[in-house]
């Protein structure tokens, strides 16, 4: 098995490349040590996260792409990026065994003239301090010189309607001018436009400045959601006014909390790290508070709703909708629900959820029904809350049928449901 590309590590940041990559005519392997992933990718079997479809990867596969375990096929190719999944420890420390691991097993087979790019999620300076020592250690050959070796952020919007792989440009860190230019020859195969960085550990930075632009821009929407609750203010319509202006204003909305592969994790890292220095990045942790105290505020509002109706928290029929971390996914990395679910089954709430794309759930290692009939569940509960606006959802509809109706999501028609 002989291929251009070797995509090493078939999650939700590899899978999305190996299919750019086909889709662009590049003969392209998947590498992962997991075998149940890769005999189900060459079976025809998505991931159940929906990195991809099965459409997709059929595709894929008629076009000769191929998942495996073994390594030596990573002999034959000309590039080799590397998306191991990272993940943080008990200390909050990132964890980066795997890509560690899939270093050592590149190492292995590499050849002269490979062009090497790390993906993977990790601190400033990793390119450069674990992974280069590790392939010159494992292959005999030098970084710069005999190889090339760079770092490239993963920028991913699942599920986008507008942003794909093609029209998000490329960031490309090279550890010299010629590792830079040979990542950014491969990588503009796939993008319409490549961008230099000056150097791996700018590149990595990248990753991190455009995670915490997010968080800390959700942070002060999710302040502003409670301030504005308390004093009376429609904050919906705050920002949509405040949208209009056309300059020095981005909008962001409030929600129960932050999920995914990126938003959940990259602050925490990257506030660890910084007090390892003898600081702390006092805006990015405490975005991450502000963030992480949402599912109990959420929790709040609810018995609060319920109060104010005249039924109590405790024994109260409540329905959940939409558990997955971003809309119109399945992927449940991070999502909030499961703490909603948590901190309202400790206050004695009798749960249900309903996802179309879910069809089981668990919180705290119990399964939590799932409603078959979503219309009937919603006049059925007492409280019927919002977490995730799928587009299957008829807001409309619900707010009609459900007694009460508590959208954190501000997705519904104004004042047919208590918004957060």
């Amino acid at each position: 098995m002989s291929a251009d590309l070797a995509v090493l590590g078939l999650g939700h940041s590899g899978l999305p490349v190996a299919q750019a990559a086909v889709a662009a005519g590049i003969e392209t392997i998947g590498y992962d040590a997991d075998e149940e992933t890769v005999a189900g990718l060459n079976a025809g079997r998505p991931p159940a996260d929906g990195t991809i479809t099965a459409a997709g990867l059929r595709r894929m596969i008629s076009r000769g792409f191929r998942a495996t375990t073994d390594p030596e096929v990573l002999s034959h190719v000309r590039t080799a990026l590397i998306c191991a999944p990272t993940s943080l420890g008990p200390d909050r420390a990132l964890n980066l065994d795997a890509v560690r691991a899939t270093a050592h097993t590149l190492a292995s087979q590499l050849r002269p003239r490979t062009t090497v790019v790390l993906e993977s999620a990790v601190y400033p300076g990793s390119t450069e301090e674990i992974l280069k020592p590790l392939l010159e250690e494992g292959s005999g050959l030098r970084a710069g010189r005999d190889f090339h070796l760079a770092y490239s952020p993963a920028r991913l919007d699942p599920g986008s309607r507008r942003y794909g792989y093609a029209n998000t440009p490329k960031v490309i860190g090279g550890l010299t001018p010629a590792c830079t230019e040979r990542a950014a020859a491969f990588y503009g195969q796939l993008a319409a436009k490549v961008v230099r960085a000056r150097g791996p550990r700018e590149a990595e930075t990248v990753k991190l400045l455009e995670t915490n632009f997010r968080q800390v821009n959700i942070a002060l929407v999710n302040e502003m959601a409670v301030f504005c609750h308390d004093i009376g203010v429609d904050l919906w319509d705050v920002i949509r006014c405040a949208e209009t202006k056309p300059f020095g204003f981005q909008a962001f909305r409030p929600g129960p909390g932050v999920g995914g592969h990126s938003v959940s994790i990259d602050p925490n890292y990257l506030a660890y790290r910084s007090r390892s220095l003898g600081y702390p990045l006092r805006m990015v942790e405490l975005a991450q508070e502000v963030n992480g105290r949402m599912p109990r505020y959420v929790c709040q509002r609810a018995a609060e709703l319920l109060n104010e109706h005249g039924k109590s928290a405790r024994g109260a029929r409540v329905l959940l909708l939409g558990v997955t971390y971003k809309p119109d996914l399945p992927d449940q990395e991070g999502a909030p629900a499961r703490e909603v679910a948590l901190r309202l089954k400790q206050l004695g709430a009798q749960l249900s959820f309903h996802d179309p794309y879910v069809m089981e759930w668990q919180v705290a290692d119990q399964p939590v029904p799932r409603a078959d009939s979503l219309y009937e569940a919603a006049a059925d509960s007492d409280l019927t809350v919002l977490l995730q606006h799928h587009r299957r959802y008829d807001l409309q509809g619900l707010a009609a049928k459900a007694q009460l109706l508590f959208d954190t999501r501000g997705a519904s028609p104004t004042g047919a449901a208590h918004r957060l």
